[in-house]
């Protein structure tokens, strides 16, 4: 417990939220800089968008699936440990991106020395962090956790658009070596891996009934986690619907709304903003959607989050090409269902598995988030090179969101049998 003066002690589990958020917050910014990075090196190199999105897949399928192994790691050698481990990877590979000639170098650097630290936290930390140090507010603490991963991801643009824009795009490589930087301290001082590390209790908890488990190995602690997991319909379907959550967000927003954006006129800074404006609603979504998931049924907030961004995605070629008030309430809607899936689907994962493995079976669920996420990188950019615009893969991932927002109401539903008997949830759903 910390004393502040004379007011009540903070338990130590709000010091552990503070330092995640603002780590998480500090390494997300080349999480941003694929968006901002296409156009220059399309310039300056010459390379079509198809090249530079297979390293932006690169960076996305390893951002993901690096989530299992890293929660295991966790475990393994502390979240300390990890985090300032994955902070180095992230700063190294962004400051020798600016000496790269050629397209491998890239997807050596940007796609597997960042993707391999930046999927070393994540979202991954987050439920790490909250399932561990909280029994109350966890789903609040979700929420807000991930909320400053994906902010912070937008909220740089407007400042990475302008040093691309006046000092050229390795400008924009050397701030995040530097904003990636800067946190390593944080981590190393005050980062903890469990509650009993320091002789206290989870935040809300009356007695602690999960302890750190052995120290095993990493890589078959995640196999292990997936193979238990693989049994339940539940992580199907929480794969499933994250996949497309992934394909509609970091791989076709995130990386092709701002190309698109000044395919239909804008500036580079000005859709810079526009992100950046999404990036603040999605503050505000992602920490009211944790505070809704302490409080109402996960499977339906999900469906209505994902019915809402498929609507979004209808109307957004037509508010590109036409309206502003209509493209402004795309920022709105989008900006607020950003990663408002994230609690949700947290909490699903901790209530079918535990508080012990369900970090790592959401590793494996995030996984599938990033696979969906290159997938969607990628056949955007083919799109864009072969048929000279984003209309088809827009409209597609609107059919997609619709597809996840009726597997939403599926999730933890029991199996029905032959002859109409339902089988009990987990029993070899």
């Amino acid at each position: 417990m910390l004393r502040l003066g004379n007011l009540r002690p903070a338990h130590y589990a709000w010091v552990m939220a503070a330092v995640t958020f603002v780590i998480l917050l500090g390494a997300s910014g080349f999480r941003s800089a694929p968006s901002i990075l296409i156009v220059p090196l399309q310039d300056e190199f010459g390379w079509s968008r198809a090249t530079i999105s297979i390293a932006v897949s690169i960076n996305l399928l390893l951002f993901g699936f690096m989530g299992p192994f890293a929660a295991a790691l966790m475990e393994r050698f502390g979240i300390r440990s990890v985090v300032a481990g994955a902070l180095c990877f992230i700063a190294a590979g962004a400051a020798l991106t600016t000496q790269m000639t050629a397209p491998w170098q890239l997807y050596l650097l940007w796609g597997v020395t960042v993707g391999l630290g930046t999927g070393s936290m994540a979202t991954v930390l987050a439920a790490t962090v909250a399932t561990r140090w909280f029994v109350q507010r966890r789903g609040l603490v979700v929420g807000v956790l991930a909320a400053a991963s994906a902010a912070g991801q937008l909220v740089f643009l407007p400042l990475f658009a302008w040093l691309a824009t006046n000092h050229g795009w390795r400008t924009v490589s050397l701030a995040v070596t530097i904003a990636t930087l800067s946190v390593i301290p944080l981590a190393l001082i005050f980062l903890r891996s469990w509650p009993s590390d320091i002789g206290a209790l989870p935040y809300g908890a009356m007695t602690s009934d999960e302890a750190p488990g052995p120290r095993l190995n990493p890589v078959r602690t995640a196999v292990a986690a997936l193979g238990e997991a693989a049994r339940s319909r539940t992580f199907w379907l929480l794969a499933a619907t994250f996949f497309i959550c992934g394909a509609t967000t970091n791989g076709l927003i995130g990386t092709h709304l701002l190309p698109a954006s000044i395919d239909h006129g804008m500036t580079e800074i000005a859709a810079a903003n526009m992100l950046a404006l999404i990036g603040i609603f999605d503050i505000v979504g992602t920490t009211a959607s944790g505070w809704l998931t302490d409080r109402f049924d996960p499977r339906k907030l999900l469906f209505m989050y994902y019915g809402l961004r498929g609507v979004a995605l209808l109307i957004l070629p037509w508010a590109l090409g036409s309206s502003q008030f209509a493209l402004f309430a795309f920022i709105v809607v989008y900006g607020l269902d950003w990663i408002a899936t994230v609690p949700p689907t947290v909490a699903l994962a901790s209530k079918e598995f535990g508080v012990a493995r369900g970090p790592l079976v959401y590793g494996w669920v995030f996984a599938a988030h990033q696979v969906g996420a290159a997938f969607a990188a990628y056949v955007a950019g083919l799109s864009r090179t072969v048929m000279g615009d984003y209309l088809l893969v827009f409209n597609g991932a609107a059919v997609l969101c619709m597809i996840a927002a009726l597997c939403a109401l599926r999730i933890g539903m029991p199996t029905v049998l032959p002859g109409g008997t339902p089988q009990p949830q987990g029993a070899g759903d």
